[in-house]
């Protein structure tokens, strides 16, 4: 976390422990409307992990005493692996000296190897991989259509992490499945629009290709039929460095989206990202993920037009917003690279600590006595879990995630198993103040309702 963060979040704690003045938003029960004693929703969306590769382990959860057959890897053909291969380095090929040679072939504890505060090397998740690992629902090629070899099966028992002890005094949800198959980019515009973006006239050299039998044959970031599967770049700023060619920017996207609903309802919200005004100004830190910010890929929110500037901000805001009582009531949270949680570049532990001094933030502030956050990842990031997801259509739901809700309203101590995706964060955020669904994804999906006792 940085200087000016961490100076932010300080001036904040003094600001609403009354120490500084502090603004009060005004709200009443709104007397039949669905989730009306909440005047602002909060959504922190971290990345790459699985429910059981963080909660599997946790009282009272559908964990991996559960998995059965799941457990047990299978390669390509069906058969049983011997054991698990080490994970090896990404670029080199060289195993992870941190890790035996052989593994035995089940689930194990990556703290025994690795600790919550050091890295890994990342996982491939992708559309087509993440269906061959899921296998129909048996939940056993997440090693053969993997890349990390045994990395896939490792978990941490997180329920003493900072997001683990918040799970403790709340709701966590252990039914939670991420809407598309595949990576960030592919849900990240799912969580905006509910929906697949299209690429029609997409070069050949970035469609995907498939055998006779529907599997995957030559991958890219294209569908055969046109769709956008795994990361593509927008064309409106922040323009990301990995674009050489022109003709790899995807189109604009004109589906509606959630913002163009909560808008034209009059409903103040906003888009907050990490290291999102140095990237804006060409200085962006190294780990400032660019696909990661979806209203950018929409015309609505191109470069010039009014509602970019109003609504996709810097994180910095978001706690300037909750100092002065100006936060919107739809807020969504993405932080920097270093604080997400994701694989690779960025370890566990300390995206853990930013999301709870999020939460602390909230906490004491003088809106939390109507605030709902919910805390949530974008994809499971090519790691096990061993619940099959619901069949709802050729996208998805992909694997299970983990998601907290953290609410004064909140059941406490509560793990619960009603089916959710990540379009029930639409539905309930829809069905709060009455907006129409976007597609018939999170129309049918279930509200977060079951997380909260909001008395008589």
């Amino acid at each position: 976390m940085g200087a000016s963060f961490k100076m932010r979040l300080h001036v904040v704690l003094l600001c609403c422990a009354g120490l500084l003045g502090c603004a009060t938003p005004s709200g009443h029960d709104k007397v039949g409307v669905p989730f009306g004693k909440i005047d602002h929703f909060i959504v922190i969306f971290q990345e790459n992990w699985s429910f059981d590769g963080l909660y599997g382990k946790f009282p009272g959860a559908n964990g991996i005493a559960n998995a059965a057959a799941a457990a047990t890897q299978v390669d390509k053909a069906g058969a049983a692996l011997a054991s698990l291969p080490p994970p090896a380095d990404e670029k080199t090929g060289v195993p992870d000296a941190r890790f035996p040679a052989t593994l035995p072939n089940a689930p194990f504890d990556l703290s025994k190897y690795v600790r919550a505060e050091e890295k890994t090397r990342d996982l491939v998740h992708r559309f087509y991989q993440e269906q061959h690992q899921i296998d129909g629902g048996k939940m056993d090629k997440f090693v053969a259509w993997g890349d990390a070899g045994a990395l896939t099966m490792s978990y941490f028992d997180a329920q003493d992490l900072p997001e683990g002890k918040l799970a403790k005094q709340f709701t966590l949800a252990d039914n939670f499945f991420h809407s598309a198959f595949g990576g960030s980019f592919l849900n990240h515009i799912w969580l905006a629009c509910a929906c697949m973006p299209v690429w029609p006239d997409a070069p050949a050299d970035v469609r995907a290709q498939l055998d006779a039998n529907g599997f995957l044959a030559k991958d890219g970031r294209v569908s055969p039929e046109g769709y956008v599967i795994n990361t593509a770049w927008t064309q409106s700023k922040p323009l990301s460095p990995h674009v050489n060619d022109p003709k790899h920017y995807m189109p604009m996207q004109s589906a509606p989206t959630l913002g163009d609903r909560l808008s034209a309802k009059g409903v103040s919200w906003a888009w907050y990202a990490g290291g999102w005004n140095e990237a804006m100004a060409g200085n962006a830190d190294k780990d400032f993920q660019y696909h990661h910010q979806p209203y950018t890929y929409f015309q609505n929110f191109a470069d010039g037009t009014p509602a970019k500037a109003q609504h996709l901000k810097d994180e910095r805001d978001f706690l300037d917003a909750l100092q002065q009582g100006a936060l919107p009531a739809v807020s969504f949270v993405k932080p920097l690279g270093p604080n997400n949680e994701h694989p690779g570049y960025a370890d566990l532990a300390r995206g853990q600590q930013h999301v709870a001094d999020l939460v602390i933030a909230v906490q004491a502030s003088k809106i939390w006595p109507r605030t709902a956050i919910i805390i949530t990842y974008d994809e499971n990031g090519g790691r096990w879990d061993h619940v099959a997801p619901p069949r709802k259509d050729r996208f998805g739901p992909g694997t299970r995630i983990p998601a907290i809700v953290v609410s004064p309203y909140a059941k406490r101590g509560y793990v619960d198993s009603t089916e959710y995706e990540t379009m029930s964060i639409l539905k309930t955020i829809e069905a709060r103040w009455g907006l129409a669904p976007l597609t018939d994804r999170d129309a049918k999906a279930n509200d977060l309702r079951n997380a909260f006792d909001f008395g008589s």
